[in-house]
């Protein structure tokens, strides 16, 4: 089951990329089986797959929104973009960088006296910028096996409604020493980013929320975008989120896992969103459109990601954004997450006139899929 279009403007009638239209609009049918493969018998439920160019915008699907209903896939579908929002909230701080009103190499005690302190760990010694590429040695509270425990299988219904403040996870972070001292090394960790928004708030004296949507959601008519906080539900037109619940079973069964509270990954990952605000953000991203120079430059300043864990084979890492070599030998650079029933990837070329935002709604195919769908749709590197 497959639906797809191509137009010159975004849904909300405004070009994403200079529609040039120079030349043939490209043939995007090696794209689409691409997209019909994943979403065949035991693999994902639905993808979805906004490309946006010089030819304008196109859409593609495969698969189904419900496998209850049958319905498909569509481009206004808003959907949980997990740790994508970590772009999100690298924007923000280099915002505020710009304005003078913090430094990258400020601590994280100048800001937040006296959290990150005990167990190992000195504010002191760790940098906002070190929070933001990954570089603090923080322990990741996503990875406490106490807290880990409750998101698996039949634990997950008793806590899929659990609130939790950011303080909490920020302790449950610190509660494991750190793997090895600031700026040694790269550790993936939804604790810098639960940090980093912290201290925005601190730095703006409102809340992460507000920020987000005065700076970047408002100005850039995000009309799909927003972070839920506490609320459960993902509010207008959404796919079902499906999930494994992390079972080790080799046939797992599939759960909905639509509605829950996503106040556990808050600035790190509990952004909703859809292809087309995604395509809107990092278009306007990568093409300079948010940050000064100075900032923009920072943002794409990048680590190794290897590490003692090591991350996603061919990245590094810079201030909430990644590069990826392809397969191809191409480079995009982006962002991309997952959650409980959702797996997203926005990546784009370097100057943002090529961009391709995607989305599927199970959580057990992994990166893969993108893989697939990037190199398909980039080409090989030096090619046309």
């Amino acid at each position: 089951m497959t639906r797809h279009f191509s137009t010159e403007a975004t849904a909300e009638g405004t070009p994403a990329v200079p529609a040039a239209a120079i030349g043939a609009t490209p043939d995007r049918s090696a794209l689409q089986r691409v997209l019909d493969r994943a979403a065949a018998p035991g693999g994902a439920p639905g993808i979805a797959v906004d490309v946006r160019d010089g030819h304008g915008a196109w859409f593609g699907s495969a698969g189904v929104s419900d496998t209850g209903t049958g319905e498909e896939r569509g481009p206004s579908e808003r959907f949980r973009i997990g740790s994508t929002t970590k772009a999100f909230t690298a924007v923000l701080v280099l915002q505020l960088a710009a304005e003078g009103r913090l430094g990258l190499d400020d601590t994280v005690e100048q800001w937040l006296p006296g959290m990150v302190a005990g167990n190992g760990y000195d504010g002191r010694a760790i940098t906002i910028r070190q929070l933001l590429n990954h570089t603090s040695g923080i322990f990741n509270y996503g990875n406490d096996a106490q807290f880990f425990t409750k998101g698996i299988g039949a634990a997950w219904f008793q806590h899929r409604y659990d609130s939790y403040t950011p303080e909490q996870l920020v302790g449950i972070g610190l509660a494991t020493p750190p793997s090895f001292a600031p700026g040694e090394a790269f550790l993936y960790s939804n604790t810098n980013y639960f940090l980093a928004a912290l201290i925005v708030e601190k730095v703006t004296g409102g809340t992460f929320t507000e920020a987000l949507t005065q700076r970047i959601v408002h100005p850039l008519r995000l009309t799909g975008t927003y972070l839920p906080g506490t609320e459960p539900t993902i509010r207008g037109p959404h796919p079902r989120h499906y999930s494994t619940l992390f079972a080790s079973d080799a046939r797992p069964e599939v759960h909905d896992a639509t509605e829950m509270n996503q106040s556990f990954a808050w600035a790190a990952g509990g952004v909703i969103s859809t292809t087309g605000d995604l395509q809107r953000f990092f278009g306007a991203l990568l093409q300079g459109h948010l940050l000064p120079a100075e900032q923009q430059q920072e943002m794409f300043t990048t680590v190794d990601t290897t590490g003692p864990v090591p991350w996603i084979p061919g990245t590094r890492y810079g201030l909430g954004v990644f590069s990826w070599v392809l397969p191809s030998g191409v480079t995009v650079w982006g962002n991309a997450g997952a959650t409980y029933g959702s797996w997203t990837c926005a990546m784009g070329s370097r100057d943002g006139r090529h961009l391709l935002t995607s989305q599927v709604n199970g959580d057990w195919s992994g990166l893969g899929v993108f893989g697939d769908v990037l190199t398909t749709e980039f080409g090989a590197a030096g090619g046309s």
